[in-house]
C-alpha cells in the first residue's frame, strides 16, 4: 500500500524558533525533496511574506519529478465569500496545482476565534474548497484541533469534514494541532469516525506531548493514507512529527510504500541537508538520522557487536545511509578499542588493545573525553603497532604572551622537536598562544612534511571540567582539523591551558600525518 508523504518543511517547519529559510534555501531543500521522491512539498503561505511569493514564482517555472508543489492558506473570512476573499486569491495566484486549507473544526474556536456561528462555519468550508476546486485546484482539507474538536463535539467535528467532502476536497487530514492526543484516544476516535466518513483521509500530528510519531503511525494502522509532518520535526512549539522517522518506520518496519524505490537509503543525507541549509547543528541523537543513533559505546554492547551486528541494532543503519560507529570511553572493552583499530587501519593485537584501553580509562578519569576525539583514540592505537615510528617528538616547548606598546597583545612560541633523528628548534609569532605554537609546529615540519600545509585548524573549543577549582580548574580541548579529504578531533585535558592545547595540537598533526600516508 501506498502511503503520501506531504512536507511542510518549507511552511509548518519555518514556524519553529531559531529555523529560518531564505526563498534560495526554499528552492534547494524543494529540489532535494523532489529528488527524495516525497508526494507533496507545501510551499508556504502565498501573500503572507515576500519570501514565499518569490518561492511560488520561481517554482512554477521548475520541472518536478516526483513532487506536487501545494500552497496553504485558511478558509475565507467570516461574513464574506470565497470569491473576493484576498488569501483565496493569493492561493490561485500561486498557481500551485494543489491547494491545503485549513478551517475550524472546534467549537470553541469557531465561537471565540472567529466569533461566528456553527452554521456559517460550515457554509465557509464547503464554499472555500468549493472554490478553489471550480478554478482548478486539487484541494487538500486540514481540519484544525480536530480531536480536540472530537472531545468537545463528535457530532460538529464530523459535520466540518463532510462540508470539506461536499466542497470537493480529495482529502480530509485530522490534525492534532495542539499535540496533546493520546495514542489511544486517536485511534479510539479514527475508529468512530470510519464509521461514518469514508473518505480517503490524512494525518498531521504536532509533538508537544512527544506522541506524534506514535499517532502518525497508528493513524496509517488506522487507514491513514497521507502523513504530513517535517523533516527533523522541526516545527512551532515542540515540532511536527519528524517524517524521516515516519518514512524509516514506514519502510523498513510496517511494509508500506511512501517513496520510490531504493530512496529510503539517502535519508540520512537529506536530514543533514535540510540542517545544513537552515544553518543548524544537526541533532545526532535522533533515531534513524543521527550519528549516535547506531554508535555504541559500552563494552558489552561492542563485544557482542562484533560477533553479531544485529545483536544491539533494530536495523542495518546502511538502509537509511547512516553506519555503525563504536565510541571509546571510560566505559570501553576491549572489542571497543579493536573496532576502532580496525576503523583506522591499525594493526595490533587483543593483548596490545589493553595497554590503551587502561591509559584511556586514566586519562578520562583527569578530564580527557575521547567520544568526539577519535583522531586521539588513532594515534593512541597506532603507537602500539610493530614497528611504528612517529613522524615528530617533542623535546620542549616555550610560549610567551605580552603587552607591547603600539602593537597590543602579542603571542610567540618556541617549539624544539625530533625528526628523522634531527632536532629542530623553530619559533612563530601568532595572534595568541595556540596559534603561536600551530605556527611554531608547522615551521619544524614542514620542510620534511609538506602535507602538513593542507592542515586546517576549522575549531578549538575549551570547555572548564571543574569551575568550583576557579583558575586551577581543569580545562578540556578539542580542537578539529581538516584537509580537502578529511575532517578528524583531537584532545587535550590540563590544569594548564598551554599545555592541553599542545597535546590536542600535537595527536592532530600526528593523525593527519599518519592517514595521509
Amino acid at each position: 500500500m501506498k502511503i503520501q508523504i506531504y512536507d511542510t518543511t518549507l511552511r509548518d517547519g519555518t514556524q519553529s524558533e531559531g529555523f529560518n529559510l531564505s526563498a534560495n534555501d526554499k528552492v534547494r531543500v524543494a529540489q532535494k525533496l523532489d529528488e527524495f521522491g516525497v508526494a507533496f512539498i507545501e510551499g508556504g503561505w502565498p501573500g503572507s511574506n515576500p519570501k514565499d511569493v518569490e518561492f511560488f514564482e520561481r517554482a512554477r517555472d521548475m520541472q518536478w519529478k516526483n513532487a506536487l508543489i501545494t500552497a496553504f492558506g485558511s478558509t475565507c473570512r467570516v461574513k464574506g465569500g470565497p470569491e473576493d476573499d484576498a488569501n483565496i486569491k493569493a492561493l490561485l495566484d500561486s498557481r500551485t496545482p494543489v491547494c491545503t486549507i485549513f478551517g475550524k473544526t472546534w467549537t470553541l474556536h469557531v465561537k471565540e476565534v472567529l466569533q461566528t456561528t456553527n452554521e456559517d462555519n460550515l457554509r465557509i468550508i464547503e464554499q472555500s474548497v468549493a472554490h478553489l476546486k471550480s478554478n482548478g485546484k486539487r484541494v487538500i482539507y486540514d481540519a484544525e484541533h480536530f480531536f480536540d474538536g472530537y472531545k468537545a463535539d463528535p457530532s460538529y467535528a464530523l459535520e466540518t469534514l463532510q462540508a470539506a467532502i461536499r466542497g470537493g476536497a480529495e482529502m480530509v487530514v485530522l490534525c492534532d494541532t495542539n499535540g496533546g492526543t493520546m495514542p489511544w484516544d486517536l485511534q479510539h476516535i479514527i475508529s468512530e469516525m470510519k464509521s461514518s466518513i469514508t473518505h480517503p483521509f490524512g494525518i498531521h500530528p504536532h509533538n508537544d506531548s512527544e506522541a506524534a510519531l506514535v499517532n502518525a503511525l497508528t493513524a496509517v494502522r488506522e487507514g491513514a493514507i497521507q502523513v504530513q509532518g517535517t523533516i527533523n520535526g522541526v516545527g512551532e512549539r515542540c515540532g511536527n512529527v519528524n517524517l524521516c522517522s515516519v518514512m524509516a518506520n514506514l519502510e523498513l518496519k510496517m511494509g508500506y510504500e511512501c517513496l520510490p524505490k531504493g530512496n529510503i537509503q539517502h535519508l540520512y543525507d537529506l536530514s543533514h541537508f535540510v540542517a545544513e541549509v537552515a544553518n543548524l547543528t544537526p541533532d545526532e541523537h535522533l533515531p534513524f538520522v543521527g550519528k549516535s543513533a547506531f554508535a555504541h559505546k559500552g563494552g558489552v554492547h561492542v563485544a557482542a557487536m562484533r560477533r553479531s551486528a544485529t545483536s544491539y541494532q533494530h536495523i542495518e543503519p546502511e538502509k537509511i545511509g547512516n553506519k555503525m560507529r563504536v565510541v571509546v570511553s571510560d566505559l570501553s572493552g576491549r572489542g571497543n578499542l579493536l573496532s576502532k583499530a580496525e576503523e583506522h587501519g591499525v594493526e595490533v593485537e587483543g593483548d596490545e588493545v589493553v595497554g590503551v584501553l587502561n591509559d584511556i580509562k586514566d586519562l578520562e578519569s583527569r578530564g580527557f573525553s575521547f567520544e568526539a576525539a577519535e583522531a586521539s583514540v588513532a594515534i593512541m592505537l597506532k603507537r602500539q603497532e610493530y614497528g611504528y615510528k612517529p613522524p615528530f617528538e617533542l623535546i620542549d616547548f616555550f610560549v610567551n604572551v605580552e603587552h607591547r606598546d603600539k602593537r597590543g597583545i602579542f603571542a610567540e612560541a618556541m617549539v624544539k622537536v625530533r625528526v628523522q633523528g634531527e632536532v629542530l628548534h623553530t619559533a612563530a609569532e601568532g595572534n595568541g598562544p595556540v596559534n603561536a605554537m600551530d605556527n611554531a609546529l608547522r615551521k619544524a615540519l614542514k620542510g620534511y612534511y609538506p602535507q602538513i600545509e593542507k592542515f586546517h585548524l576549522s575549531d578549538y573549543k575549551v570547555r572548564i571540567l571543574d569551575s568550583d577549582h576557579g583558575t586551577e580548574a581543569i580545562t578540556r580541548v578539542l580542537i578539529d582539523t581538516r584537509n580537502s579529504n578529511s575532517r578528524w578531533s583531537t584532545v587535550g585535558a590540563s590544569a594548564n591551558i598551554i599545555e592541553a592545547s599542545w597535546r590536542a595540537l600535537a595527536d592532530s598533526m600526528e593523525y593527519g600525518l599518519m592517514i595521509a600516508h
